[in-house]
């Protein structure tokens, strides 16, 4: 299996002269690495103005593995190649290595790249200086074969390259202070050699002279190779691949996101750059990626499975407009005996939850359970948003809130089977969509019968987030290891014998007034949940999805916006001057043609023949499992345009006839011949259509909250949202 590193960008706060001074200090030995035992020149190459200097060297590496392994190999030593090409004009440094022992059984590559800044990142990014350097490295591992020792070489050069990939700022730090204690502070830039030097530059450079005669530019090493020694575990994009806003800098990292290991970095950004992939660079915040990788404990593949699974929910209910568009009815302001109060002593956002005084039966009798879904929902966008205001109030990292949840008063009647139900269905809906956002929860004044709601919920909570909980029976909350550990004193609640007023409510009995038929919670379940533009279908082989658009006046914009929930499709569309007719149901009993899958609709008649009867106006779009894809099409004539989905993998000639009856039933059968997409199709005049392709796809991305940070038009999601409730 191939093992792949990408790093942020590291900034050093100085001219990438003087980085390249300190890093050609190294060579041909770094006592800093005791692992790097020696180098030698094997090639260089320097243009006639002294601007491109390229050097290739063959390096010695000691690498700490086990006798035995390194007596099976027969090598004591591990050598690597390594080409450094410094454009002195441009100021960049790109380094390359790759292993030359073993290289038929273990491949390790590794790309480093020095440049200024300004280059980068772009001004944006660090606005205090652009001549600052920054550096950046990826790499990967792949072990062919290495006699039986894959797993063991695969442990050994994840360890080397974890603990010596951080060494390389180390170094160039150790080097600039040495070079300060010389009074070297300064180096200055190449200038062509037909421009003559001014006399205070030439005499500071002949000042400098002995210690700059050794200025090498295969930087690489300085930064690269030190890290690549055998456990390169990371895979390579190009240098200066990509856009500044791909970068994440590793002071942001720290800063915001608090302290990851190398490999716990590389993961975020992989995950991060192949959202901006897949989601046309309408990605959610980076603290969002980074609590579903460490929900999977820094899986790449099982984080993103369920993040776009969480991704494709909150779009389809508008998850993201949650607190701007949806108020909480009076019964939950007056009876839901919870919220936010001050912080913990760790910065965390405080939750209190008084679940003991409040009336779950009558809450969910008035309300339903989908309102009081809605509102926990409502919570948790609140805690997110509370957990960014405190980062920058305490200036850490806080991505999770404490919960205090006090159980004074719970009885049996708490255990009310629909109120139970209720409560399993939000813990599922928080645990799938929310992780890591709890921090802590205290269970204060637990009674005899909280064993017994204990054991029903339990299962439904992740083991991670079991492990968050404490619980305390009666007082026992006031001794040692109590609240006082966790909550500052002056902001304990007063109904806990704290001095702090709380302003949580009271909770207290629902009035059976208030209480609403079995009826009309249905209904009004149904229609809470149904409140969407999207709609959902399913694509079988040999049964695409097809959708009817009729056009009036030429010149139309059709514009179409649809997550890719399940399978691989590709996306038609067709214009015809007929009218299809109605779908027969039922024509084959039992197995419809029609709609295999209950909501699977076609339109395009098996004797239509593409170019006569119907034709295509876009060329053929194949999308991938978990894609979000937007787009427009201007519409030339009047008529009708039929959008398709259809399953990937199905023959070309598949798309313009019915399926067979034999296709159907084995679509039925294979549920890997089904592929599911959620979809929202909208027409605008073309004196509405202010925009383009572009603009569509920064407009009609499903997640404006979570991809604040990246979005680049605020313009296009207030148009977005304005479409979208028109359309409802």
């Amino acid at each position: 299996m191939v093992q792949k590193y990408q790093s942020p960008v590291r900034v050093y706060k100085h001219p990438f002269e003087l980085i390249m001074a300190a890093y050609e200090r190294r060579f041909p030995t770094c006592p800093l690495i005791p692992m790097f035992v020696d180098s030698d020149t094997v090639n260089e190459f320097k243009s006639e103005d002294g601007a491109i200097h390229v050097i290739e060297r063959r390096c010695k590496l000691d690498i700490d593995a086990p006798r035995l392994l390194k007596k099976i190999a027969g090598v004591d030593y591990v050598y690597f190649v390594q080409k450094n090409s410094l454009n002195s004009r441009e100021r960049t440094l790109h380094i390359e290595a790759h292993n030359e022992t073993f290289s038929n059984r273990v491949i390790i590559t590794e790309h480093c790249c020095y440049t200024v800044s300004a280059q980068h990142l772009g001004k944006d990014v660090h606005p205090e200086n652009e001549d600052w350097t920054c550096f950046e490295q990826s790499a990967s591992l792949d072990i062919k074969s290495f006699f039986g020792f894959e797993s063991t070489v695969e442990k050994i050069a994840m360890k080397q390259y974890t603990s010596n990939i951080k060494k390389g700022k180390e170094i160039i730090e150790y080097y600039l202070r040495q070079l300060e204690e010389e009074g070297i502070t300064f180096v200055p830039r190449w200038t062509p050699p037909s421009i003559a030097p001014s006399s205070e530059t030439s005499s500071l450079c002949k000042k400098q002279a002995a210690s700059l005669a050794l200025v090498v530019p295969d930087a690489a090493q300085a930064e690269g190779l030190g890290s690549e020694a055998l456990g390169s575990p990371s895979g390579p994009p190009e240098p200066g691949a990509g856009t500044p806003d791909d970068k994440l800098d590793a002071d942001y990292i720290k800063r915001y996101l608090g302290d990851l290991t190398p490999l716990q970095e590389s993961c975020l950004i992989r995950l991060r750059q192949w959202l901006q992939e897949t989601h046309k660079g309408k990605i959610p915040k980076d603290e969002h990626i980074l609590r579903f990788l460490r929900a999977r404990d820094f899986n790449i593949d099982k984080a993103r499975e369920i993040m776009c699974q969480s991704l494709t929910w909150r779009k389809q209910h508008q998850v993201d407009y949650i607190l701007e568009t949806w108020s909480p009815p009076q019964v939950l302001q007056d009876y839901y005996a919870g919220g936010w109060h001050h912080h913990d002593k760790d910065g965390r956002p405080l939750y209190v939850l008084r679940l003991g005084q409040m009336d779950t039966k009558g809450l969910v009798r008035a309300l339903g359970e989908e309102a009081l879904l809605r509102y926990v929902l409502s919570i948790n966008e609140e805690g997110l948003r509370r957990c960014e205001e405190n980062t920058k109030v305490f200036g850490r990292p806080i991505s999770s809130w404490t919960c205090l949840v006090d159980l004074e008063g719970l009885n049996m009647r708490h255990l009310w089977r629909p109120g139970v139900k209720a409560l399993l269905r939000i813990i599922e809906v928080v645990e799938a969509n929310y992780p890591e956002t709890l921090g802590r929860l205290l269970i204060l004044r637990a009674p005899r019968v909280f064993p017994v709601l204990w054991t029903l919920v339990s299962p439904f909570i992740d083991d991670n987030t079991r492990r968050k909980f404490l619980i305390y029976a009666g007082n026992d909350y006031q001794g040692p290891g109590g609240l006082l550990d966790y909550i500052d004193k002056e902001i304990i609640p007063d109904f806990l014998s704290g001095e702090c007023m709380c302003e949580v409510p009271e909770g207290g009995l629902v009035p059976k007034s208030l209480y609403r038929t079995a009826e009309e919670l249905e209904n009004e379940d149904l229609r809470l949940w149904t409140e969407t533009i999207y709609q959902s279908a399913s694509v079988f082989k040999g049964a695409p999805h097809e959708i009817l658009i009729q056009i009036v006046d030429a010149s139309s914009v059709i514009t179409w916006d649809f997550d890719v929930c399940k399978g691989d499709i590709v996306f038609n569309i067709y214009h015809s001057k007929r009218s299809p007719q109605p779908p027969k149901k039922d024509s084959l009993g039992a197995h419809s043609i029609t709609s295999p899958g209950g909501n699977n609709v076609q339109l395009i008649d098996r004797v239509w023949q593409l170019g006569r009867d119907y034709s295509m106006v876009e060329s053929p779009l194949i999308c991938k499992e978990g894609e979000s894809v937007q787009g427009s099409h201007v519409t030339r004539w009047p008529g009708f345009y039929i959008l398709q989905w259809r399953f990937h993998s199905m023959p070309a000639c598949a798309a313009t006839n019915l399926p067979r009856v034999d296709d159907v039933l084995a679509s039925l059968q294979v549920s890997s011949h089904k592929c599911k997409v959620m979809y929202y199709t909208e027409v605008i005049g073309s004196e509405d259509f202010r925009g383009s392709m572009t603009s569509l796809e920064s407009s009609h991305s499903g997640f404006s909250q979570l991809s604040a940070a990246t979005t680049s038009s605020s313009q296009s999601q207030s148009s977005s949202m304005i479409s979208r409730w028109r359309f409802c």
